[in-house]
């Protein structure tokens, strides 16, 4: 890659890495806190977790076209500004209405589509998935760093400050796209996107079932485990020092594998089927404190190796000219996935039972196997998998 490419990739993988930190550093502490809050129920917390991803999906696939057609920068602007206003609402509300509120604001700065779209722009097509693959790893330090950090900063600054600091960082990331972001030329007038080639291409419609269970599955799991780790003991203070080497772990499980160069379908199946046999011994088995950190190391390496492949994967196989409609589609099935697993979940804990929710996550991860089982080899001329 070319300076000007590192640049742009990194600067970009940075604000695509910020959107999903705002959402993913909550996920181990907003549960507990919210159960000593008057007027909340396992329910309502589902609700405030998933109504961020419900309206990233509305919004992600008008971002993407109104992006292809008066410039990115622009829609990066309002997106994260957006983004900042639901945060600070967040922060300073005292009742669920405002915290739900908030959080549909924070997921209404809907911008994922437009920083891969913009991504590709900004590099040739042989390096565009070493681009690709940087917003992956970018996501998975992101889901790590937040994992670790949010309980810890969770005592500091409690669960307000977390999202001050969220709002915070987003005004900041406006000042990366003004200043490190490179310009593009982009805007006029184009070609409709032919839906078409999106919607009716079964290869990209697997990729955005896999992104969609995916997220469904992270959301609707983490209304259980932070409560079955307060079961064994652990206070939720020291809840960082378990998913630090948890994630550590599976970081660690995941390198070997994509260094292998193996096909992509092939590390696709195998990162599905991880997952369903790890939700299925969360299910089954005994979840004491041991059991669920070897559970939950081989559940992240898996998820961590397919938020790095599909991105990529999907850049690749999108039409051309219509890139950023196909990001859109992509985005709004990830955020969806989001508001599925989150919303469902939360009912499903609140009317059944922890349990119901991870067999919930079963059938999910049941899904997702068999679709990744379908995915066929990328076209010859691009080699995704040794890309990454």
């Amino acid at each position: 890659m070319t300076p000007a490419e590192v640049r742009a990739a990194t600067s970009l993988a940075a604000i695509y890495g910020l959107r999903l930190f705002g959402m993913f550093i909550i996920l181990p502490v907003f549960a507990l806190w919210s159960a000593e809050l008057p007027g909340w129920d396992k329910a309502w917390v589902g609700l405030a977790l998933g109504i961020y991803g419900f309206t990233q999906a509305l919004l992600q696939i008008p971002f993407g076209w109104l992006s292809d057609r008066i410039g990115r920068k622009p829609v990066l602007y309002v997106g994260l500004a957006v983004m900042a206003l639901g945060s600070f609402v967040c922060a300073v509300s005292t009742s669920v209405a405002g915290v739900v509120i908030g959080r549909m604001l924070q997921g209404a700065g809907a911008i994922s589509s437009v920083t891969i779209a913009m991504t590709a722009d900004l590099t040739r097509e042989s390096q565009r998935t070493k681009a690709m693959a940087l917003i992956g790893i970018t996501i998975g330090l992101a889901f790590a760093l937040s994992f670790v950090v949010a309980p810890f900063l969770a005592a500091q600054i409690g669960v307000p400050g977390i999202f001050a600091l969220t709002g915070s960082l987003a005004l900041a990331a406006m000042a990366v796209v003004r200043y490190r972001v490179p310009d593009v030329a982009e805007g006029g007038a184009r070609e409709p996107v032919r839906w078409s080639l999106i919607l009716a291409d079964g290869q990209l419609m697997r990729l955005n079932f896999g992104m969609f269970t995916l997220h469904a599955i992270l959301m609707a799991l983490f209304l259980v485990v932070p409560f079955d780790l307060a079961a064994t003991g652990l206070a939720a203070a020291d809840h960082w020092m378990f998913y630090l080497g948890v994630i550590a772990l599976s970081l660690a499980l995941v390198a070997p594998v994509i260094r292998a160069g193996w096909a992509e379908r092939h590390v696709l199946a195998l990162a599905a089927g991880l997952m369903l046999l790890c939700l299925l011994a969360l299910a089954i088995l005994p979840r004491g404190l041991w059991a669920t950190a070897c559970m939950l190391t081989l559940f992240f390496a898996a998820f961590n190796l397919l938020e790095a492949k599909l991105p990529a994967l999907v850049s690749v196989r999108a039409p051309a000219g219509a890139k950023g409609s196909a990001s859109g589609v992509f985005a709004s099935l990830q955020f969806l996935g989001i508001f599925a697993g989150a919303s469902a979940g939360g009912l499903i804990a609140q009317n059944v039972g922890n349990v119901a929710v991870l067999w919930f996550c079963v059938i999910l991860s049941a899904l997702w196997f068999i679709a990744a089982l379908g995915v066929e080899p990328v076209r010859a001329d691009v080699n995704v998998t040794n890309s990454i």
